[in-house]
C-alpha cells in the first residue's frame, strides 16, 4: 500500500480496519483530530503520536472518508446504546 504508507487493516470483533502501523486505528485519530478543531499538532500531543502519523492519518482520510466516518458513526451509536441501557439498569436497581 504504497500509496498510503503507515497503514496497516487489523483484524476485530467490529471487522478489519485501517489503522496506523504503530498506533491506533484511523477511525480514532480522526475522531480526536474532529474533538481538537483539526489541529494536528494538539491531536498528536493527545494522542501521544507523531504529528507525521498524524497526517499520515488524516491523508488515508482524505482518500476514504465515507470509510472512515461509517466507523465514526458505528462507535457514536454504539456509545449511545450503551449509556441508553446504563440509564436503564440504573433506573431498574433503584426500584
Amino acid at each position: 500500500m504504497d500509496e498510503h504508507a503507515g497503514i496497516v487493516f487489523v483484524e476485530g470483533p467490529a471487522g478489519r480496519r485501517p489503522a496506523l502501523r504503530r498506533g491506533p486505528d484511523i477511525w480514532e485519530v480522526i475522531n480526536a483530530l474532529h474533538a481538537n478543531d483539526g489541529d494536528v499538532g494538539d491531536t498528536a500531543e493527545v494522542l501521544n503520536l507523531p504529528e507525521s502519523e498524524v497526517r499520515i492519518a488524516l491523508g488515508y482520510y482524505a482518500d476514504n472518508k465515507s470509510e472512515i466516518d461509517d466507523w465514526l458513526r458505528a462507535n457514536d451509536e454504539e456509545f449511545d446504546r450503551i449509556v441508553a441501557a446504563t440509564k436503564r439498569q440504573g433506573k431498574a436497581a433503584r426500584r
